[in-house]
């Protein structure tokens, strides 16, 4: 009998600037992307179980991790898939801003992943924000468990992660990335601080980084809609 595969299938979504930015250095986040970017986000969301950020997107940023409009639900369950997916916060601290939006929008079940450096005080909080919450880790986010564990507990087989930056560093650190999708936009933010499409601690050698296959490339008034997938060592 063949098994069920250990982890769901990972996928990335970002709109970046030329230079690789996601947002400024204040990290106040503008949409750059444009009404066709937005398209492909409610798009790629109707492929998903679930959508998963971190915690300072959900408090910086107005974001429901929904499904959007009527009709991408209309298409999620003409795919076999529920009308609304999971939506997942990462936050290795606990630090979720009670009253981001996200929280104030019921429609589907939310899950909190944290670490055991969350304190006991906050964890109560926590619990009364989140439909779960789950401990995966003891300083750092072991997001191969977590992953595990999401599969196996919530049935998760497509995953779509929406950033940010250190998230999805962590998930490119620990092998977990299978497919990327970036919105190429013709901007330049600069800015040493400024967040990326992968921040965190990063590869000390050429011979570390992550192997890419493009996939597809297409031009549009919003920039190039890029598709890679992650290339596995034999």
């Amino acid at each position: 009998m063949k098994k069920n595969p250990p982890r769901p299938f990972v996928f990335l979504n970002a709109a970046m600037t030329a230079d690789g930015k996601l947002a400024p250095a204040s990290r106040n986040f503008e949409a750059f992307g444009g009404p066709r970017d937005w398209q492909h986000l409610h798009e790629l969301r109707a492929t998903a179980d679930a959508v998963m950020c971190g915690a300072r997107t959900v408090d910086l940023d107005a974001v429901t991790l929904g499904p959007g409009p009527a009709k991408y639900r209309r298409l999620r369950l003409r795919r076999g898939l529920a009308e609304f997916n999971l939506r997942i916060i990462v936050s290795g601290s606990g630090t979720i801003n009670p009253g981001a939006k996200i929280f104030q929008h019921r429609f589907s079940p939310i899950i909190i992943l944290t670490t055991q450096r969350v304190t006991r005080s906050r964890l109560a909080r926590l619990a009364l924000l989140a439909d779960e919450v789950k401990i995966c880790g003891k300083t750092e986010l072991d997001f191969a468990g977590a992953l595990r564990w999401l599969r196996e507990k919530w049935n998760v087989r497509r995953l779509l992660c929406e950033g940010g930056g250190e998230v999805n560093g962590a998930l490119f650190q620990a092998g977990l990335v299978d497919e990327i999708h970036t919105t190429l936009c013709p901007l330049l933010l600069g800015g040493r601080h400024a967040p990326t499409l992968a921040d965190g601690e990063g590869v000390a050698k050429l011979k570390n980084a992550t192997q890419l296959r493009l996939v597809s490339a297409r031009k549009t008034d919003a920039g190039m809609f890029l598709v890679h997938e992650v290339r596995r060592a034999p």
